[in-house]
């Protein structure tokens, strides 16, 4: 059976669908407990007058089983901004019908189109599917390098300090 695949910019009517989507995402990573939005957080992050991230919804047959949250970020090296996805995500059901693909692709042509250095993203070490799935694309792990977080009381703790 022929599958149907679309990507297309999330709209402000797709809000609850993305909190949906992250929703899932976290319950896949096992990190559903870390959820704290509220579907306005999301409203003012992708919609206010200056966005801090940008999503394309990923749909299989008319129905929307995936997304893509990215935002840009900049190398002092490079002297160019790249492009960092915070999350992709594809329904289990809709695995490996190339939505994952075809939602890095058009993320790839934003990069392009912007002139982007290069685009980046962390993976969860256990989540082999996705390296393997990652690396058939052409990308490759950033070996030598660790994650570093400071979150909401060590800013506020550090700012007055």
């Amino acid at each position: 059976m022929m599958q149907d695949l679309l990507v297309r910019p999330a709209q402000p009517d797709d809000i609850a669908l993305v909190a949906e989507l992250i929703h899932e995402l976290a319950i896949y990573e096992e990190l559903g407990d870390s959820v704290s939005y509220c579907e306005e957080d999301i409203y003012q992050a992708l919609f206010s007058e200056r966005p801090a991230a940008e999503v394309l919804i990923g749909e299989l047959n008319g129905k929307a089983e995936g997304f893509a949250l990215y935002f840009h970020n900049y190398s002092t090296f490079l002297g160019r901004r790249g492009l960092y996805l915070e999350d992709l995500f594809v329904r289990p059901h809709a695995r490996g019908k190339g939505l994952g693909k075809l939602l890095l692709k058009e993320l790839a042509k934003v990069a392009v189109q912007r002139n982007c250095a290069r685009m980046e993203w962390f993976v969860l070490d256990w989540n082999e599917p996705s390296i393997q799935f990652y690396k058939s694309l052409g990308a490759a792990p950033m070996d030598g390098w660790k994650i570093f977080r400071m979150t909401d009381e060590k800013i506020k703790e550090l700012s007055h300090g």
